[in-house]
């Protein structure tokens, strides 16, 4: 059994209140994960062309506002 089978087993067996519970803390720690990465491939470039596309598409009047 791989360490996320028995993480999912595990998973299947908890309480209402402690899936919820799970689930909120898990919430966090993903979006905290999730910004780290964000902010370390700002950081290194990595989503300059991304950017610069978006605004290369404003200027040529491909956006609209929300």
């Amino acid at each position: 059994m791989t360490k996320v089978e028995q993480i999912e087993k595990e998973v299947r067996q908890l309480s209402e209140k402690e899936l919820a519970s799970f689930r909120a803390w898990f919430s966090d720690f993903d979006a905290a994960r999730w910004e780290t990465q964000l902010k370390s491939d700002a950081e290194a470039g990595r989503l300059d062309s991304l950017a610069e596309a978006a605004l290369a598409d404003h200027a040529a009047g491909r956006s609209r506002e929300l």
